[in-house]
C-alpha cells in the first residue's frame, strides 16, 4: 500500500516581499526628510539663542563701562561673554550653530561698513565707542532670510546689515525687515551670507 502525502509550503511570495520593502523605503525617506527639517529648525533656534546670549552677556559685562571699547571676539571668548558651545578650535574663534564664524566688536557708528564692521574690531579708544556689533557668517539662503527677518525687537537695535547677494542695510525704523526686501540681500542657494546686528 502506498501512502501519498501532501506537503504544503508556507511563506511569503516575492510580490508580498517587494510590497513590504516598498513600504519600508517610503517610511525611511519620510523619516530622513523629517529629521533633516527638524535639525535645520533646531540649528536655527540655536543660532537665535546664541545671538540673544551674546547680546545679554555683552550688555552685562559692559554695564558699568562708559563705552564698549576693547570688545573683540577674542575678549568675548576669554572673558566667557560668549557661550562655551560657540568656542572654536582656534584661540579667539567663535563658531555659530551652522559652522560659520561669529564675531563681536565695538564700533563708533551705526553704519554697517566703515566704522562698524569686523575690519574695525580693534577700536580701543573710549571716545565715541558707544555701539557694538555681532556678525554671523556662513549662513545659507534660508537661514539668512529667517535670521534677518526675525523680530529682534527695537531695544537698542540700531540696524541689521546683510551681505551675500546685494549688500543691504536696514535701520531700527525699518524693522522688522519684510520678506520682499530680503530676497536680493541674502546669497543665492549654494552660497553663503553674513548678517551683522548693531546695538547701542
Amino acid at each position: 500500500m502506498t501512502i501519498l502525502s501532501r506537503t504544503e509550503q508556507t511563506g511569503r511570495s516575492m510580490v508580498e516581499m517587494l510590497g513590504v520593502l516598498a513600504i519600508i523605503g517610503v517610511l525611511s525617506v519620510g523619516g530622513i526628510s523629517g529629521y533633516s527639517k527638524a535639525m535645520a529648525k533646531y540649528k536655527l533656534t540655536r543660532a537665535q539663542d546664541q545671538i540673544t546670549m551674546l547680546l545679554m552677556n555683552i550688555r552685562t559685562a559692559f554695564a558699568s563701562s562708559p563705552s564698549y571699547a576693547g570688545l573683540t571676539t577674542t575678549a568675548a571668548r576669554d572673558f566667557n561673554i560668549a557661550p562655551s558651545e560657540m568656542f572654536g578650535a582656534a584661540s579667539g574663534q567663535l563658531v555659530n550653530a551652522f559652522g560659520g564664524g561669529t564675531y563681536v566688536f565695538a564700533c563708533n557708528t551705526t553704519e554697517g561698513g566703515v566704522g562698524c564692521s569686523t575690519a574695525n574690531s580693534s577700536v580701543t579708544a573710549d571716545n565715541g565707542v558707544q555701539y557694538f556689533g555681532i556678525t554671523m557668517t556662513g549662513l545659507g539662503r534660508e537661514v539668512c532670510t529667517n535670521l534677518a527677518t526675525s523680530d529682534w525687537g527695537t531695544d537698542g537695535l540700531m540696524g541689521i546689515y546683510v551681505s551675500g547677494g546685494t549688500a543691504r542695510k536696514w535701520d531700527a525704523t525699518q524693522l522688522p525687515i519684510p520678506f520682499s526686501e530680503i530676497g536680493n540681500a541674502c546669497a543665492p542657494s549654494g552660497e553663503y551670507s553674513s548678517i551683522t546686528w548693531v546695538y547701542y
